[in-house]
């Protein structure tokens, strides 16, 4: 399988992701330009990642000028026939933008933008991800002004009754509550996934957490679970 990476203007994390897959994973990847039209050449047993970043500058909302670019249009017919999506950060936004992910990133609840480590836990073992990285907590850098997530009542109750949700903010100990959650998102949501379990969404950035030069390999298992060596 390969990894296919969409660079948009104002991409910042596509080459970290490019390193982490290709250097870190030894996986093939395909560097993607936003105004390409084809996903010739991937099957649905590839993944297509949507970096982090501050496409189109985040000017209107987080992602809401990414999602009209010409890939896009690709993204989304690829995931309606089965192919899996990961979409981190700036990523996961433009997802959520898209329609591919229910509910929206809002400006962190103190305003400001956080940058450090956190924690999170695997919510489920009823996706391809959680299957993978178990329920260990798992140390992650996060790199957002608006990773707040949130959604309707209706929304909430349907991730959690049909285990969409695939990462909560915890404390070291894999412990949730509201003292581990970075930015306010409710029910300390870190990442969701559709109901068709191959498009996942995640504020923290696992690959900035695969290289033992960095002393972090956590977000490893999280990107391998994407591919066919989980």
């Amino acid at each position: 399988m390969k990894f296919g990476i969409i660079v948009f203007p104002g991409s910042n994390c596509d080459r970290d992701m490019m390193h982490a897959l290709r250097d870190d994973l030894k996986q093939e990847v395909v560097m993607l330009w936003h105004k390409d039209k084809s996903l010739d050449g991937f099957t649905t047993d590839d993944c297509i990642v949507l970096p982090g970043g501050f496409s189109y500058g985040d000017y209107l909302r987080c992602g809401a000028l990414a999602r009209f670019s010409p890939m896009m249009e690709q993204v989304i017919a690829f995931a309606a026939k089965g192919g899996k999506v990961l979409g981190v950060c700036n990523g996961f936004q433009i997802l959520c933008e898209a329609g591919l992910l229910p509910g929206a990133l809002l400006q962190n609840d103190n305003q400001k933008f956080v940058c450090k480590n956190v924690y999170i836990k695997s919510e489920s073992a009823k996706n391809l991800i959680g299957r993978t990285v178990g329920t260990k907590a798992l140390k992650i850098p996060v790199a957002h002004g608006e990773g707040r997530y949130h959604a309707d009542a209706a929304t909430l109750k349907q991730l959690n009754e049909n285990n969409q949700i695939i990462f909560r903010y915890c404390d070291e100990h894999g412990e949730v509550h509201v003292g581990s959650n970075p930015n306010g998102a409710l029910n300390n949501i870190a990442g969701i996934c559709n109901a068709s379990r191959n498009v996942f969404g995640m504020m923290p950035h696992p690959e900035r957490a695969c290289s033992d030069a960095l002393n972090n390999i956590d977000g490893k298992n999280i990107l391998l679970a994407l591919s066919h060596l989980n």
